[in-house]
């Protein structure tokens, strides 16, 4: 590890002034979430100039992938926290150990996710409800992106090892031409130009492969020759129980907490067809659901959108933390932690309401459907509003995961997607046979989530390191 740069950086995080600080190392994270969200939203608008099926395919896919990919995001995060609380620490050959045993973990289980995947995709579908007019459009996606699961896995794992030291600059630059590529990918593939054959829906996936395949490769290159602040090894990659079981230990929980949440998500398009299709019925509109499920795909987007701020900086915050807690500074990592959920609630009270503003507009950017942009009028009106307390929420889990404290994030998470959302989602759904019951819940969640997210926080227990010896 070069240490001269980590230390530098490290002197910043644990001495400057935190707003500077945080606005240093989230606004190479906020552009980078940017661009993330350019590709969502480009993905979006160019499937829907095929049609509302076409659209809705990705939403379909993504809680599924996001499934897989949680168990082993959770273990990312846990190393994150051994890294960035190592550096802290000022003790950089453990940080890069734990930099190994973590880059090799996710290649494993990357490479039988993505078989898994394949595999099972038709009845994980089935399992979510989707309806027999997507079903065929959602399949042919779903297997694509699982089969570059292992590249996704890979790119993750060296952005979380860079945010750990306290570099946000090279994953942005890394990730900015992926996105790109993509972007540039997405008409060829989707609608057949030039010598490029035609795929549709599938041609959207292959272009998310191919680019996420070149930004794994480039970021491997860069963390085995040493270019960056972590220098992988044959020696920092070989199967290790001590540090596995370390990092399984602390990784279980948010591995538990972030797969449960996905899972949660799975469940809720499943009530979304549900509800859509009650809707539909008691208003004689026959496939309703393809149009709650487009609108709530959309709206996914952007939220996304507005995300992009709040969890560019939650990441910023959660370097600062890791490193603070683990050179014994609680006080400051506490109050890193409370000046984020007030910057995020501020800048997402000001997206919600230019997204109630510019609703039509935007919706009808993306697709020209009156029911769809009759129905995005319902998310104004019952969602959108508890959008800058998600920002809240996301801040408290973000402290206690970077604090190592997986147990509280999976709690938390876990009390409101499956102990609030999905039960009122479905409930005030089904009740009111109207899908404004089933927004309602989901904004609902967001606010009495972050209320017992914020009182846990204030409790103090996140405040202790993980580490061997705790502080330095």
């Amino acid at each position: 590890m070069r240490s001269e740069k980590v230390e530098r950086m490290r002197e910043q995080i644990l001495n400057g002034p935190i707003i500077k600080t945080l606005i240093l190392l989230s606004y190479p994270l906020i552009i980078n979430q940017l661009v993330q969200v350019l590709y969502n939203l480009t993905d979006t608008f160019w499937l829907g100039k095929l049609g509302r099926l076409e659209l809705s395919a990705p939403g379909t896919a993504w809680p599924l992938v996001w499934f897989f990919m949680s168990i082993g995001m959770g273990f990312a995060t846990a190393g994150f926290a051994f890294v960035s609380q190592y550096v802290g620490a000022k003790d950089y050959e453990k940080a890069n150990r734990y930099a190994g045993a973590l880059y090799s973990l996710m290649l494993i289980f990357a490479t039988a996710v993505g078989i898994l995947g394949v595999i099972l995709a038709p009845y994980l579908l089935s399992l979510m409800g989707v309806s027999d007019t997507i079903f065929p459009y959602a399949l042919r996606y779903t297997r694509v992106i699982f089969a570059g699961i292992p590249f996704s896995f890979t790119l993750f794992a060296f952005n979380f090892l860079l945010r750990a030291v306290g570099d946000t600059k090279t994953p942005v630059k890394i990730n900015v031409g992926t996105v790109l590529l993509n972007l540039f990918l997405d008409p060829f593939f989707i609608f057949g130009w030039g010598p490029f054959p035609q795929l549709g829906v599938v041609g959207a996936a292959v272009a998310t492969m191919l680019s996420n395949t070149l930004g794994s490769l480039i970021g491997g290159y860069l963390l085995f020759t040493g270019k960056v602040g972590i220098h992988l090894t044959p020696e920092t990659l070989r199967p290790d129980i001590h540090f596995y079981s370390r990092i399984f230990r602390v990784g279980l929980p948010s591995s538990i907490g972030s797969s449960t949440t996905a899972l949660g998500f799975v469940i809720l398009a499943r009530v979304i067809f549900t509800v859509g299709r009650l809707y539909g019925e008691a208003h004689g509109i026959p496939h309703y659901e393809d149009v709650a499920f487009a609108t709530y795909s959309i709206t996914n987007r952007l939220t996304n959108f507005m995300f992009a701020f709040s969890d560019g900086i939650s990441m910023a915050m959660g370097t600062m933390v890791g490193q603070a807690i683990g050179a014994g500074l609680y006080e400051r990592a506490k109050r890193i932690a409370e000046k984020t959920m007030l910057i995020n609630f501020t800048i997402l009270s000001i997206g919600t309401l230019l997204f109630a503003f510019f609703r039509v507009p935007i919706f009808r950017f993306f697709i020209n459907d009156p029911a769809i942009i009759a129905e995005s009028g319902k998310v104004v009106l019952y969602f959108s509003a508890s959008l800058p307390f998600f920002g809240v929420f996301a801040a408290v889990n973000n402290t206690f995961n970077s604090a190592g404290h997986t147990k509280k994030s999976m709690v938390i998470g876990m009390v409101r997607l499956w102990g609030i959302r999905l039960p009122l989602s479905y409930g005030l759904g089904v009740l009111m046979r109207d899908t404004a019951g089933m927004w309602l819940g989901m904004g609902l969640s967001n606010v009495l989530g972050a209320v017992i997210a914020l009182a846990w926080f204030l409790r103090g227990s996140w405040m202790r390191a993980i580490i061997e010896g705790e502080a330095h």
